[in-house]
């Protein structure tokens, strides 16, 4: 069975909804080691109630020192054999040794290249998508590099703006698509049923 490493900053929801998708066996695959950038944050309870284990890797200690902060992550992703490195809700940086080059996952609540980068994330992408008039938004998957929201596209899914959002009404919707869209993309991945040519990738969609 394959096994995630799960890295996270905040509540855990999509932490939470991973699990769920592994018990009604959607997922064929075990969540070995969860690691936050934050300690009392409610993804660690969830954890500790699912019986994973899980870390603290404080970011605020390690933020004039990436390489070592990313070290220590690496060193607890490698102690557990994790085959696949999932983020969700993750709000540091970190730099993906070459032995995790393209086994690492995001999701990002807009669809790249617009609206993301260096502190776009959040409620705050969502109040740019609103501010600036586009129609269309959505939530794009993809492999994580060492520049911000930069990696090969896996997977992306639009969804239209309403006259009448708000960045937080966005946000809901954008969330209900990224629950369904994740769990999908990571089966695929952990089936190996994608080749990457270049910067593009190829899924073998149902």
């Amino acid at each position: 069975m394959k096994k995630i490493g799960f890295l996270l900053s905040g509540s855990g929801s999509t932490l939470k909804n991973l699990i769920q998708k592994i018990n009604e066996k959607y997922l064929e695959a075990q969540i070995s080691v969860v690691i936050s950038s934050k300690s009392n944050v409610y993804g660690l309870k969830i954890a500790e109630e699912n019986n994973i284990p899980c870390f603290v890797v404080e970011y605020s200690e390690h933020k004039k020192d990436l390489d070592e902060y990313s070290k220590k992550i690496t060193e607890i992703l490698k102690k557990y054999n994790v085959d696949l490195v999932v983020m969700g809700g993750f709000m540091s940086f970190y730099k993906v040794p070459e032995i995790y080059t393209n086994k690492v996952l995001n999701i990002h609540p807009a669809l790249i290249p617009s609206f993301c980068g260096k502190g776009m994330y959040g409620l705050k992408v969502h109040k740019a998508v609103i501010e600036y008039g586009v129609k269309i938004t959505g939530c794009t998957v993809h492999f994580v590099d060492n520049e911000y929201d930069h990696g090969p596209i896996i997977y992306q899914e639009a969804i239209r703006v309403l006259d009448n959002d708000t960045p937080e009404s966005l946000a809901e919707r954008v969330k209900e698509v990224e629950k369904r869209v994740y769990p999908y993309v990571i089966k695929k991945i952990l089936e190996n049923k994608f080749r990457i040519i270049n910067r593009k990738v190829f899924l073998e969609e149902d």
